[in-house]
């Protein structure tokens, strides 16, 4: 039997403030730090037992691995970070409120943005100043793998090359691994573990800090996947996610 634990961040402060955040930096809400915290006695009292975890390089991804590791008592375990966890990049988007962009410009054209399979939203110039290739962290990633905007589709182009070569390999290893990234790079890797249409996984939604379970045979067959916690409470959660883009 293999365990492979996803986790979206917990809140994060732009979260809080409904905003677009993509590649940008923020960290953790206070909700976001005791969603971490919770997760992490949650996944403890499972019995889970993680030998190696992956996160991306954006702080809330990495806060949020490192305070679920530190209530299981396993701050010990090796993590590997990659860019191809990171968030889809939004482009012009990033910064902006999500109500406020979809009272301008309606509720279809943001969820377009927000959820489509391949429709970008409107990309960076390359001299912005929030453009990726201006970090220092992204310094060793060839200048034309870093977006200034992703559809879905962009994501799950740098994300799954990453799961073949990396983490299912790791998995198959060490039989039970956490990754600790963002709503679409996970949603990238759960639509290719599922199987999923593209009408089905625009309406599929992972709330913020809530642990989610894939089942996997000693062949790597996916058995079953469920998110641990209260359904009912994941349900609410998971139905907030999917209200973010609607104008008021």
């Amino acid at each position: 039997m293999k365990k492979l634990v996803l986790i979206r961040h917990g809140q994060s402060t732009w979260n809080k403030e409904n905003r677009f955040t993509g590649w940008t930096d923020v960290n953790l809400s206070e909700q976001g730090v005791e969603e971490a915290r919770k997760a992490g006695k949650l996944m403890k009292s499972e019995g889970f037992k993680f030998k190696i975890a992956y996160t991306s390089y954006l702080t809330r991804a990495i806060k949020t691995l490192w305070l679920v590791l530190e209530e299981m008592d396993m701050m010990y375990i090796p993590e590997k970070k990659s860019w191809r966890l990171n968030e889809k990049h939004y482009g012009e988007l990033q910064g902006l409120n999500k109500s406020e962009t979809a009272a301008k410009y309606g509720d279809e054209q943001v969820l377009l943005w927000r959820r489509s399979f391949d429709i970008p939203p409107i990309e960076l110039n390359e001299n912005d100043p929030r453009s990726p290739r201006l970090d220092p962290r992204f310094a060793d990633v060839d200048p034309k793998d870093l977006p200034m905007t992703e559809s879905l589709k962009d994501v799950i182009d740098r994300m799954i090359p990453y799961w073949i070569s990396d983490i299912k390999p790791s998995l198959q290893e060490h039989a039970e691994i956490l990754v600790a990234a963002h709503g679409n790079s996970l949603r990238a890797l759960v639509m290719h573990l599922k199987n999923m249409s593209r009408e089905e996984i625009l309406e599929f939604n992972i709330p913020t800090g809530v642990p989610y379970v894939f089942e996997f045979d000693d062949q790597m067959n996916l058995l079953k996947d469920y998110f641990i916690g209260d359904p009912e409470e994941i349900k609410k959660l998971m139905e907030q996610v999917a209200n973010q883009g609607k104008s008021k």
